[in-house]
C-alpha cells in the first residue's frame, strides 16, 4: 500500500468520565458497541486493522467488498464494526454476541456468517485520504472532511452522527442505550489524533446489580482465585451464569481462597445437571483458543454486589467491577427484575443521524 498511513496502526483512544465535559467547540458522538477497526484502501488492496495488533481482514469479507464498492479510491478511516440483530416483531438493535461469533478459524464459517450475520460499518473519523495525512488536523475539520468524502454512502456503510450541543448529548446518553449502544464520545475542538494516547473522553453507563457467586476460576499465577463467577435466577427458578469479577489484589487472592473453602466441591450444583435454555459459564474464548475457561462449582449460598456498564442480551457486556458482599441477601433474591432495562429504540433511526 502506498498511503501516507499505512498499518499497523494503533486507533486514538478515550479515557472514561463520570460526566460529559463541557467546553467550547466540544463534539459528541454515540459509543458503538462493535470492534474498533481502522480501514485502510488503497485502490484494490483494503485492509481492516483492529486494536492490539489484530488483523480482522478475512474476518468480514463482505464489509471489504463495500469499502470497495463505497469508500474513495484511497484513504483511511477509523470506525466501528457492529452486528445489527434483525427480527421479526422486534426493533432492531446491536448485537455484540453475533459480532464475536464472526471471529472463526474456518474459512467456511466466515463467509456463512458473513452472508447470515453481515457486519455494517460505522466511520467516525478521517485520518488520511489520497496523500493527505490528516493525523495532525483538527478534529472538526477531519470530521467535515469525512462527511464530505462518505456523503454519498448508503447502509451498511454509515457515518456516526455527532452534535456540538451538550443538551442533545445528554439525550443520546439516555435514549440510544435501548438501541444497544454504549454510551457517548467527546471530542475536544483542537483534538489531534495521536495513535494509542487517551486523549478523548468516554462516558459509559454505570450501574450495579446483585448476583450469586456460584463458581470461581483460577488465576494464571498459580493456586489462588482468578475470577469468581456470577449468576441471576430467572422466574423459573434457572440460574444463568451473566459473567465473572475479578478485580483483586493477589493478597485478596489469596485469601478467598481459604474462603470460599467450604463452598467447593458441592453435592448437588445448578450448572452441572444444567436444564435447556440455562445459560452456563464454560464458553470457549474466540480471540485466545488456548485460554483455559474451565471452573469449578460453588454452592451458591453468597451475594455480592458489582458495578456493570452495560448488558449483553442476559449478561455481563465486560467484568464485573465488585463493591461489596451482601451477606444480607438472600441469594434466590438475585433475579433479572433487578435490572433498569432500557426503552428500546431503533439503531437504524440512531444511524440516520449522521447524514
Amino acid at each position: 500500500m502506498r498511503l501516507p498511513l499505512t498499518p499497523p496502526l494503533e486507533p486514538m483512544l478515550a479515557t472514561a468520565v463520570p460526566d460529559i465535559p463541557l467546553a467550547e467547540g466540544m463534539s459528541y458522538e454515540p459509543k458503538w458497541d462493535g470492534f474498533r477497526c481502522i480501514v485502510f484502501r488503497d485502490g484494490d488492496e483494503v485492509a481492516l486493522a483492529s486494536r492490539g495488533g489484530k488483523d480482522f481482514t478475512r474476518y468480514f469479507p463482505e464489509v471489504i467488498e463495500q469499502v470497495k464498492a463505497q469508500l474513495p479510491e484511497r484513504v483511511v478511516i477509523d470506525c466501528e464494526l457492529v452486528v445489527i440483530r434483525r427480527e421479526e416483531g422486534r426493533l432492531p438493535r446491536l448485537d455484540f454476541e453475533l459480532l464475536a461469533q464472526r471471529i472463526h478459524p474456518a474459512a467456511s464459517r466466515v463467509r456463512k456468517l458473513a452472508e447470515q450475520t453481515p457486519a455494517e460499518m460505522v466511520a467516525f473519523d478521517l485520518l488520511a485520504i489520497d496523500d493527505e495525512d490528516l493525523t495532525q488536523t483538527p478534529f472538526p475539520q477531519r470530521r467535515a472532511r469525512l462527511a464530505a468524502a462518505l456523503s454519498g454512502v448508503r447502509p451498511p456503510v454509515h457515518v456516526t452522527p455527532l452534535t456540538t450541543d451538550a443538551e442533545t448529548a445528554r439525550r443520546w446518553f439516555v435514549d440510544f442505550e435501548g438501541a444497544g449502544l454504549d454510551g457517548l464520545i467527546a471530542k475536544s475542538a483542537d483534538l489531534l489524533y495521536v495513535p494509542n494516547k487517551r486523549l478523548m473522553r468516554k462516558i459509559k453507563h454505570a450501574r450495579t446489580l446483585d448476583a450469586v457467586v456460584a463458581g470461581f476460576r483460577w488465576h494464571k499465577s498459580g493456586p489462588i482465585v482468578g475470577s469468581l463467577l456470577l449468576g441471576l435466577y430467572d422466574d423459573d427458578g434457572l440460574l444463568h451464569s451473566i459473567g465473572v469479577t475479578s478485580a483483586f489484589s493477589a493478597a485478596r487472592r489469596k485469601e478467598l481462597l481459604d474462603e470460599i473453602a467450604e463452598l467447593r466441591d458441592p453435592a448437588e450444583h445448578p450448572w452441572l445437571d444444567p436444564k435447556e435454555g440455562q445459560r452456563l459459564p464454560s464458553a470457549p474464548n474466540r480471540w485466545n483458543s488456548t485460554k483455559d475457561t474451565s471452573w469449578e462449582p460453588l454452592a451458591p449460598t453468597w451475594v455480592v454486589e458489582v458495578g456493570f456498564d452495560a448488558m449483553e442480551g442476559d449478561r455481563l457486556r465486560h467484568t464485573g467491577q465488585f463493591v461489596r458482599w451482601r451477606p444480607e441477601r438472600d441469594p434466590r433474591s438475585c433475579t433479572y427484575e433487578q435490572l433498569d432495562r432500557p426503552i428500546r429504540l431503533d439503531v437504524e433511526e440512531v444511524l440516520a443521524g449522521g447524514k
